[in-house]
């Protein structure tokens, strides 16, 4: 089922509770508390990171690309990674990545569905490993659908445009 955002004016109280719901999320992933991130995922979940165009005609009218994904996710498939962190198997997080995530500029709408809400929000992901000087920082956007559920908010979509044309990390062994 496809919802469409509407003009409809959303409350304070929904979005801060939407915008704490993305705080919360991040404070899970940058404490490796990746389990009780699970939680927060809805098991319709859909997580995409398009690669952004920058040749060809296409780019004039397309900066994201349909078909091509850094990632392209669902929750069988993050239940799956998130059990790999916890094995020796998870070589591109080992040593595990000391993470720092902010959360920006949350915007609420709300959806057809009236317990569904068209969020977006800025972040920036500070990102190091080992005992080097090394870091990485990710920027982007997220277009996410959050839904309000008895048993609390969860993710249902999410859709991370980074800013950069080129990814600047080794490996996205991390969520966004």
């Amino acid at each position: 089922m496809t919802t469409t955002s509407t003009t409809a004016a959303v409350s304070q109280e929904i979005t801060a509770a939407c915008a704490d719901f993305l705080y919360r999320e991040a404070e899970y992933l940058d404490h490796r508390e990746f389990d009780r991130w699970l939680g927060c995922l809805s098991e319709e979940l859909v997580y995409l990171m398009p690669i952004r165009v920058t040749r060809g005609p296409e780019a004039r009218d397309l900066e994201f690309s349909p078909t091509g994904f850094h990632m392209k996710d669902n929750y069988a498939s993050m239940k799956m990674r998130v059990s790999r962190l916890y094995t020796e198997h998870a070589y591109a997080e080992d040593p595990p990545s000391r993470t720092q995530r902010l959360i920006t500029n949350v915007r609420v709408d709300a959806l057809d569905a009236s317990d569904k809400y068209d969020v977006r929000s800025n972040f920036l992901c500070y990102r190091a490993q080992g005992d080097g000087v090394d870091s990485d920082l990710i920027v982007g956007e997220r277009f996410d659908v959050l839904h309000d559920t008895a048993d609390g908010w969860r993710l249902a979509s999410r859709t991370v445009r980074l800013a950069h044309t080129t990814l600047i990390t080794p490996n996205l062994g991390v969520f966004l």
